[in-house]
């Protein structure tokens, strides 16, 4: 066995996954917008839908990406569950356009010949262009596009090295299982159905498998394909977990069927029909078994969606709003209280991973294990969900009520979430100079972050222990973390524009600390507001707001 040919196969199979993540990349960047737009308009029937989802993933060269759409269209509540199931249908089917593609062209001329020039040219462009243009990612799309076609070749090659150094008859009596199993393996691995079907229709080319045993790697392939989606979706929401359950389903039935009867399946395809070329033959193969899982489900679209939302009732990520009916307005308004306290704490526990400071206060904050085990983007979704969900209560508690102290005190209660909203934003457009300044060998830059880190811990400690310890305070005890914004932002104005940075950072660097200090503490003020909002009532709270900003 040549150790060359195995590096060589393995080469291409990466330099065909990049072409893929380069196209898709490409696709979504040119086009995004207007593919929602087309699979949002398509699921007025279910039919429609399937149709949608099969050219959108054609076109995309991505399930995955039109699974992601499906799940923001379905939270959304833009599309119904049944039709999302049928885009998913479709999705599959248009997963083997990428097939057929390879089948016709990457087999019966030169790869060499068309995909190289295309390589270089698109190649140089991409290096050069900037980023930020259209023609970049036409040059990303056009270099995708051609890594496809250079992969397989380098797949190709290796393959038929391989073939001609071992004895692959051997493996021709393996029960069809066998296959199944190391399609299913190679695609989980990879996390490419088209990927695991190029390096197949390679073997079958070279003459190192037949057509049997493709055509159950193809089987594994398909069940392969949806295990990434599926165990992602363990933690998810009750919608992902249906979507992502749906698509194992609807992928391993007909997989099972057909595997059953495989070698009439064969037959069929090779006499009857009489389709002789062998890769013409696998890829028609897997396109008329997600013909079959179409014909299968389509019927019974609307019970499966009915079973899975039996199965998976809908998360309440909310704490106390959705125990609390809001026709009775009196424990309406104690829920609503409790929640945003609920979402102060979660904002600040936030901020905190933002920093990468640890939050040794989780137990007295009542954070679940689940918002706590998020990583910041999810930290991040989950606060907008939250926020959304206190704004719908708020709304429909709002008919129920007269004008009245509870009524205020319900508009202060929805000031403060809506502060604390503005001061997740200002910490999350924080986070790429946040990052910047952590991994900066500039020690002052280094410096200006290890001080923003600390002063965010101490405004956390300062504030949350005011919650936790002090329920009712007055507004002097609010004074001392009114001060700490002010003077604090003051303070490191005259550090910045100080002789200590001179020399030591250029005009883009103390730009960029300039805009990274107001932010933090553009965020202090909005936390600060969104606590005095919660903690002081409304003649209190009007001392803090006839004070001067400080933001300036």
């Amino acid at each position: 066995m040549s150790s060359i040919d195995i590096w060589k196969a393995l080469a291409g199979i990466a330099i065909f996954l990049l072409g893929i993540k380069f196209l898709e990349e490409s696709l979504k960047q040119l086009a995004g917008r207007k593919f929602k737009l087309f699979l949002k308009k398509q699921t007025s029937n279910k039919l429609k839908a399937i149709g949608g989802g099969a050219i959108v993933t054609a076109v995309l060269q991505s399930s995955s990406i039109v699974n992601l759409m499906v799940l923001a269209f379905v939270g959304a509540g833009i599309i119904t569950m049944q039709n999302a199931l049928a885009i998913v249908l479709g999705a599959n089917l248009g997963t083997t356009v990428t097939n057929w593609l390879i089948a016709l062209l990457g087999f019966k001329f030169n790869i060499e010949n068309f995909a190289l020039p295309i390589t270089g040219i698109a190649g140089i462009a991409y290096a050069l262009i900037n980023k930020h243009t259209k023609w970049f990612n036409l040059s990303r799309f056009f270099l995708g596009f051609s890594f496809m076609f250079v992969g397989l070749s380098y797949i190709k090659t290796g393959i038929e090295g391989l073939v001609k150094n071992v004895d692959l008859q051997q493996f021709e009596q393996s029960p069809a299982i066998v296959f199944l199993l190391i399609g299913l393996i190679i695609t989980a691995l990879i996390q490419s159905s088209s990927a695991t079907v190029a390096i197949t229709l390679s073997a079958l080319f070279a003459g190192a498998i037949s057509l049997f045993a493709a055509t159950a790697i193809v089987l594994g392939s398909e069940i392969g394909t949806t295990l990434k989606l599926f165990i992602a979706s363990i933690n998810g929401n009750a919608a992902k977990r249906r979507v992502a359950l749906a698509s194992f389903i609807f992928n391993t039935i007909p997989v099972l069927l057909v595997l059953i009867l495989l070698a009439p399946v064969n037959n069929f395809i090779t006499t009857t029909i009489g389709i002789k070329d062998k890769l013409i033959a696998l890829v028609f193969f897997q396109t008329l078994l997600n013909i079959i899982g179409i014909i299968l489900f389509y019927p019974f679209l609307n019970l499966v969606a009915k079973y899975l939302g039996k199965i998976f009732v809908s998360d309440e990520e909310t704490l106390f709003i959705h125990k609390v009916p809001a026709t009775e307005p009196t424990l309406a308004i104690e829920a609503v209280e409790n929640e945003a306290r609920h979402f102060l704490f979660a904002v600040f526990d936030f901020a905190m991973s933002c920093f990468e400071n640890k939050n040794h206060l989780t137990n007295e904050m009542k954070l679940s294990e689940k918002f706590t085990g998020y990583n910041i983007p999810e930290k991040y979704e989950h606060i907008k969900y939250l926020h959304g969900e206190i704004h719908s209560f708020y709304i429909t508690l709002q008919n129920e009520m007269h004008q009245g102290d509870d009524f205020e005190k319900l508009d202060r209660l929805m000031s403060s979430v809506r502060n604390c909203m503005y001061a997740a934003k200002n910490f999350k457009d924080a986070l790429p100079d946040i990052k910047q300044l952590r991994n900066s060998s500039n020690d002052i830059k280094f410096s200006f972050y290890t001080t923003s880190k600390n002063r965010v811990n101490d405004f956390f400690e300062m504030n949350v222990r005011l919650v936790l310890e002090n329920p009712h305070p007055v507004p002097d005890e609010l004074t001392p973390v009114y001060k700490n914004v002010t003077e604090g932002y003051n303070t490191t104005l005259k550090q910045l524009y100080g002789s200590s940075t001179a020399g030591h950072v250029n005009e883009t660097e103390i730009s960029t600390l300039l805009n990274f200090n107001r932010e933090i503490y553009t965020a202090f003020k909005s936390l600060f507001f969104g606590l005095k909002e919660f903690l002081l009532d409304k003649n209190q709270s009007r001392h803090f707001d006839e004070l001067p900003g400080f933001i300036r």
